[in-house]
């Protein structure tokens, strides 16, 4: 399974990625470790999807770096509240 996740720190900036072990990547970040804009930490998960294969997760999370912040608010929101997230 494939994973498009975003996570959110304390300053509120948002990243969104894709991993194929989403606890160690978590923790990856958390350890500063990874892209330069996740190297602050304190980072918390707040959106996650699963897919079969890489190549349908890489066009999910193309789509989302693409909406604006209110879109990605929206997407996450949802997900909190258990409502379908998959366009």
């Amino acid at each position: 399974m494939y994973y498009v996740y975003m996570i959110k720190n304390n300053k509120g900036r948002l990243y969104v990625g894709v991993t194929k072990e989403l606890s160690q990547r978590i923790v990856y970040h958390n350890n500063k470790r990874g892209a330069d804009f996740t190297k602050s930490g304190g980072y918390e998960s707040v959106f996650i999807e699963e897919y079969q294969t890489l190549s349908e997760t890489r066009k999910r999370e193309i789509q989302i770096k693409k909406w604006r912040r209110e879109k990605k608010e929206k997407l996450i929101e949802r997900f909190i509240l258990g409502l379908s997230t998959k366009a």
